[in-house]
């Protein structure tokens, strides 16, 4: 694939990536997009259906892990690390989604900034931001 190629496409799935954030209202089921645009820290929890909730975190995570695996596999063409990436992926996935279930289960005042967080990295492409540099990095040393 030509250099050119190559960036146009990494640059058409990080406008998917920004397109998904864009309308995730309308993608997305997702009450505490709201709730943790106002000063949550002293709201209580919203209404939600927890299976409808989990169902469509899990299908953004799921939505922005392929993109982001398709972007370092585009930047890098090096199939370990699409491998590597996979892994944390689905550890990141599993340990984040049970914290979440957690969260949502039992919501206290108290935890709101840590659900915060933990939601934030399941709902965007934060992993992307942490591995992209990570492996550029370790080429830079090889």
């Amino acid at each position: 694939m030509k250099i050119n190629t190559k960036y146009i496409w990494i640059g058409i799935l990080f406008c998917l990536l920004a397109l998904i954030r864009f309308y995730e209202k309308e993608l997305f089921y997702d009450p505490y997009l709201v709730f943790f645009k106002n000063d949550y820290l002293y709201l209580d929890s919203p209404r939600r259906e927890v299976a409808k909730l989990i169902a469509f975190t899990t299908l953004r995570y799921v939505i922005n892990s392929v993109i982001s695996i398709a972007i370092l596999y585009l930047f890098f063409k090096d199939k370990s690390i699409v491998k590597f990436s996979l892994i944390v992926y689905a550890a990141s996935y599993l340990i984040l989604i049970i914290l979440f279930l957690y969260f949502v289960l039992n919501p206290k005042q108290e935890d709101y900034y840590v659900f915060f967080n933990i939601r934030r990295f399941l709902i965007q492409p934060l992993i992307l931001l942490l591995l992209l540099p990570a492996y550029y990095y370790q080429r830079l040393k090889v």
